[in-house]
């Protein structure tokens, strides 16, 4: 088998921050100029290496994308920690959901990559029989653990009838994507504010399936627009 031979200027080993320094380019490029940016060469300039650098330290652009993608991941997942679990679930799931938006307006093209969506651009998937990482990767999975403790505690703490919190917790997450998506897409320009007028009404239906007082269901999620909006 033959090996790429690592560019000269790069020092081997876990802690010279190469890798770190590739996806925080790829990220800059990404947010600046969109996916289309995202070449080898470009990524390695704009961290002031060879081209080089991202075979041998990810194999190519669509595992420095993975690597992107889990970058996003860990910081939605740190954000979710930082959430807590309060006394009240649903201002804690809808909390969430709220930060996954504000991250999504302020990172559309990182959300698309995140998410495999393809309003602005298609990404392109590894080569490990074809499947994406997204969803997959123990990033992914760290901070959707948040989520999924959240919608437990709606049936262990909020009284709510889940009989399958992986259930409950993938069903808010499908719902929130889903608005995100359009969102991102403009498809609610019509509304003054939509958060208020099409995200929130969502959330309490929700919680009203499964058992919620709607009152109650409103005012938690009030809570949650509190802590996380403005």
């Amino acid at each position: 088998m033959t090996t790429m031979a690592r560019d000269s200027t790069v020092t081997d080993g876990p802690a010279n921050g190469i890798p770190d320094r590739l996806i925080a380019a790829a990220v800059a490029m990404l947010a600046e100029e969109g996916p289309s940016a995202i070449k080898a060469r470009a990524v390695a300039a704009r961290a002031g290496m060879s081209s080089m650098v991202v075979y041998n330290y990810f194999g190519g652009v669509p595992e420095l994308l993975s690597a992107v993608e889990d970058h996003g991941f860990d910081q939605l997942g740190q954000a979710f920690a930082e959430v807590g679990a309060s006394e009240d679930p649903v201002a804690d799931l809808f909390t969430m959901a709220l930060i996954t938006l504000s991250y999504a307006r302020a990172n559309p093209h990182l959300y698309d990559a995140m998410f495999g969506l393809s309003t602005r651009a298609t990404y392109r998937p590894t080569s490990a029989k074809g499947e994406r990482r997204a969803g997959h990767s123990p990033a992914f999975n760290t901070a959707y653990a948040h989520v999924v403790e959240a919608a437990t505690r709606l049936g262990t703490v909020g009284g709510l009838a889940v009989e399958d919190p992986r259930a409950a917790a993938g069903a808010l997450w499908s719902y929130v994507h889903g608005y995100i998506a359009l969102e991102l897409s403009q498809h609610f320009a019509e509304f003054a504010d939509p958060v208020r007028q099409v995200l929130v009404p969502m959330g309490v239906t929700f919680c009203v399936g499964l058992g919620a007082d709607r009152a109650a269901a409103l005012a938690s999620h009030e809570t949650a627009l509190r802590r996380a909006w403005v």
